[in-house]
């Protein structure tokens, strides 16, 4: 009988939405899909090994119920219990030709929302070896702020590292403007932020073009380091060390062959940490000291992990994050080409 996974110290608490995804097929059906950005984070990191537990109830109704299954399945702890009735959250999926998804969300009233910034910070501290926080995605709504403000406040300061991955939705909140205004208040107390090159132009970042609109939003926050994901272009790491600004531009030497994009950018940033969580256990150092002292070799490394990761992933139906081991030898035969 093959047993589970095996338990692991939780390094990584993952706050956020876990919800159904109705993808629908060429033929008019509705294919009910497991979804939600910090879920899939939760499942990828899970896949590499890394320890993490999803701090947001699931509901008790049917999809509430896979969802936590599959969940255990991967490894990943889940640390809250829904209430009666609050109902699985769901998005209506469509996928153009180029694969990129479209979204209509339903979540009022839903399981995953119905958590307080006490009930989350309870959870934390309950996890001893905990290292990072992260949310993102339908959490960034400005109606939640009660919840994940107050959480990641206090998060920041017990010390732990604040990864926020922006993954604008703005076709789901009523008033843009007090959308971007929230989102740039979460993104400010983050030590590391994941973009995307249509995040960007959400939030109305100044620039010419994704890059300079990144060093502009980079500039104007007090981060550690921010990831902006291209697509088929690849992705760029911008860095701060000793006050100095530099950034580590990389991309698939070769055409990938895409299925999809479900779920890429949260096995890029599950990629990403995973790297560089193997590297501060590895120096016996907490994660941002250890961003202290990497060199460009070094974050090179987390680069072609974290773009290892979500290549396999678009190669895919859906969101199926790789196992590490999967990521391993994907960087053994296919290396990357690094931009000047």
């Amino acid at each position: 009988m093959m047993s589970g996974p095996q338990p692991v110290e939780v390094r990584v608490a993952v706050a956020g939405e876990a919800l159904m995804d109705l993808v629908q097929q060429a033929d008019g059906r509705l294919q009910p899909s497991m979804g939600g950005a910090p879920f899939n984070l939760s499942r990828a990191l899970a896949r590499q090994a890394i320890g993490v537990a999803y701090l947001n109830p699931l509901s008790i109704d049917r999809y509430g119920r896979l969802l936590a299954r599959h969940l255990a399945q991967e490894g990943v702890q889940c640390l809250q219990t829904a209430q009666a009735g609050q109902p699985t959250a769901l998005a209506l999926v469509g996928v153009d030709e180029q694969g990129q998804p479209a979204y209509t969300f339903y979540r009022e009233q839903v399981a995953d929302r119905a958590v307080s910034a006490q009930e989350l910070n309870a959870s934390c501290a309950a996890l001893p070896a905990l290292e990072v926080v992260c949310t993102g995605g339908l959490a960034l709504a400005p109606a939640d702020a009660g919840i994940y403000l107050p959480w990641l406040r206090e998060q920041r300061a017990a010390g732990c590292w604040v990864v926020v991955d922006a993954n604008m939705r703005p076709g789901a909140m009523p008033d843009l403007a007090a959308y971007r205004s929230h989102v740039m208040q979460v993104l400010s107390l983050a030590h590391l932020v994941k973009v995307s090159d249509e995040d960007l132009e959400a939030l109305a970042v100044p620039g010419d073009d994704p890059l300079s609109r990144a060093q502009s939003l980079m500039a104007s926050l007090p981060l550690q380091m921010m990831a902006l994901t291209l697509g088929d272009r690849g992705a760029v790491l911008l860095l701060r060390q000793q006050g100095q600004l530099g950034c580590i531009a990389a991309r698939e030497a070769r055409p990938v062959p895409v299925i999809d994009t479900v779920g890429a950018g949260d096995c890029f940033l599950a990629g990403l940490l995973t790297r560089g969580l193997g590297q501060a256990r590895l120096h016996g150092l907490p994660l941002a000291r250890c961003l202290e002292q990497m060199d460009r070799q070094d974050f090179q490394g987390l680069m072609a992990h974290a773009l290892a990761s979500a290549t396999l992933n678009v190669q895919r139906t859906g969101c199926q994050p790789p196992y590490l081991q999967e990521v391993i030898e994907r960087l053994q035969a296919h290396p990357l080409q690094w931009d000047p």
